[in-house]
């Protein structure tokens, strides 16, 4: 049987204790909001209205500590330069996923606390307690009305917010996702009304936070969830500063399959293989910035980035670039027709085609980018096997990890890695186009052939045009006629189970690294990009194939808020 949703995300080591601290914190700052409401004899007046008043405290108070925590895992820089010191500490590379689980308990709270607010202006009328009516509190003092904001600018950011709308528009995520400035200026003033006090009027002042707390006896929490909004906006700040620096496009590359390679020249840019970037394109939008992969290494003289015409953006550039829809769906037929590599010209159908710019009307578009952000994959070299592991566009990370591993191999300087499994799962033939050439290089450079084995997974239900072709091509051919690789294709799904299982077999035998003793053990890293669903496959292969003798670990090269784009 393998691993529920329940165990996965709650009875796991380190998912159950952060579930006893995230939610043992809440409850307890939930108790304490409630007890010190109750037992203070100085609002005896509103501790008349019962439990509802006690539970829109807690609640509050609770929202108030999501607040500031919400904000933390957006602190991309800092995390990005503490994550290599600190990793074992926490899960650094699990930011978003920490911004989403906050995010469920904001939703959750929120609704606790508006429930009993609106509980208690209605019995606050009903007592006579305050001079005005529900409606007035509601929607006439600042307290209501920053409440009802915020909720409001909730329920844009969370529909939005959705893998889908996602995918199909990120637009309307990213400019929603801003609103979050608002959110918590209403946040920080949501006191200002000085609901909680111990008079029938309250008593303001003219300067922040507009009330005395002689009389407004609320918890005054604004002053410490506002240092993580002041350090998130200096940082914000810092991004602008950063991007700004000069940016050249060098050069745009086609591939068959449609991707646009964007390299880009940015002397001040540092990076890690296996990282991510935004990029902005001010003549498509001045505002929108998006998220891609980096595929280039560190070693190489720019920056190279994918992209996939699949949204209103991308889809724009290519306009802008002169590569539209129909340039890549005429590269893309010729892509499907499965030719053999041609050896008197030497030309494949993984060869690019480069724009020249110099014959266009418009020159290049101005670009800037910001980054970089996400896991490095430097770790790759603290195991003895990588296994690198892409679905369909995710193996865009490896693009860069790949190219790492060749220069370090060129320069003898790999660590304890001795092996590289490599797996692309993808959906059709076309996609194989852009990344082939990459893989025809690392594939000829390789001077021992057990160092790296390419394993390519064709999913898509074959044609009997590309059956055939296949059939005449593939007899006594030296390279694969799909990939053009020495290595073959192999169609149907992975059985991840049995691929581990020989894994460890191999191992644990002395065949698969060559002087290696079944007593010692070996550590086995998995690195993956791609859906949930097939993550969750190959780590429950990794822990049902771990042992005294092979050790088997899982992660995400990157996250997969980002789709691995």
């Amino acid at each position: 049987m393998g691993e529920t949703w329940f165990q996965r995300e709650f009875l796991a080591a380190r998912r159950l204790a952060f579930n006893f601290l995230f939610y043992g914190s809440h409850f307890g700052i939930f108790a304490y909001g409630w007890w010190s409401q109750q037992t203070n004899v100085k609002l005896a007046g509103l501790n008349t209205l019962g439990f509802s008043v006690w539970i829109s405290r807690g609640a509050g108070l609770v929202l108030a500590y999501d607040g500031g925590l919400i904000l933390i895992p957006m602190l991309r820089n800092i995390i990005r330069v503490v994550r290599p010191r600190l990793t074992w500490l926490f899960p650094a590379d699990e930011n978003i996923w920490f911004h989403r689980q906050v995010a469920y308990s904001m939703a959750f709270w929120a609704m606790v606390h508006t429930t009993a607010h609106y509980v208690n202006f209605i019995n606050v009328e009903r007592a006579q307690l305050r001079k005005q009516t529900a409606l007035q509190i509601h929607y006439t003092q600042p307290g209501g009305i920053t409440g009802h904001f915020m909720l409001l600018i909730m329920l844009l950011m969370y529909t939005t917010a959705h893998h889908k709308i996602r995918q199909q528009c990120f637009e309307a995520f990213w400019y929603t996702h801003h609103l979050a400035f608002f959110f918590m200026i209403g946040l920080y003033t949501h006191a200002t009304g000085c609901f909680v006090r111990d008079s029938v009027d309250p008593d303001y002042i003219s300067s922040f936070p507009f009330y005395s707390t002689n009389h407004c006896l609320g918890y005054l929490s604004w002053r410490f969830i506002i240092w993580p909004g002041i350090i998130y906006f200096g940082e914000r700040v810092y991004r602008e500063y950063r991007a700004r620096r000069a940016t050249r496009l060098s050069k745009v590359l086609v591939h068959p399959s449609g991707a646009m390679e964007l390299r880009i020249v940015k002397p001040s840019f540092k990076y890690t293989a296996g990282q991510w970037l935004f990029i902005q394109v001010p003549e498509i939008s001045r505002w929108q910035w998006h998220p891609f992969t980096i595929t280039s290494a560190p070693e190489d003289p720019y920056v190279s980035i994918h992209i996939r015409q699949v949204g209103d953006f991308t889809r724009g550039l290519g306009e802008r670039l002169g590569v539209g829809p129909s340039v890549v769906a005429a590269m893309t037929q010729a892509a499907m027709k499965g030719a053999e590599k041609d050896e008197k010209s030497g030309m494949t159908r993984g060869d690019f085609v480069e724009l020249d710019s110099s014959s266009n009307s418009a020159p290049l578009p101005s670009v800037r980018i910001d980054g970089p952000y996400g896991a490095p994959a430097e770790d790759v070299f603290n195991v003895e096997v990588a296994v690198l592991i892409g679905a369909g566009i995710g193996v865009t990370p490896f693009a860069s990890i790949l190219k790492h591993i060749w220069y370090r191999q060129k320069k003898g300087k790999l660590g304890t890695l001795r092996r590289v499994e490599f797996f692309w799962v993808c959906r059709d033939a076309p996609s194989f186009g852009w990344f082939q050439s990459l893989l025809q290089e690392v594939e000829a450079a390789q001077a021992d052939p057990n160092f790296l084995r390419i394993n390519v997974y064709l999913t898509q239900k074959i044609g009997e045009d590309m059956l055939w072709n296949i059939a005449v091509n593939d007899a006594g051919a030296e390279y694969d006629p799909l990939t053009l690789l020495r290595s073959r294709t192999m169609f149907g799904r992975p059985d991840w189970m049995t691929i581990y299982g020989q894994m460890r077999q191999a191992i644990e035998t002395g065949q698969y690294i060559p002087g290696s003793k079944s007593q010692l053990k070996t550590k086995v890293g998995t690195y993956f990009c791609g859906p949930g669903v097939l993550a969750k496959s190959i780590k429950e292969a990794t822990l049902h194939h771990s042992g005294p003798t092979v050790e088997f670990s899982f992660a995400k090269v990157i996250e997969a808020f980002y789709s691995c784009i």
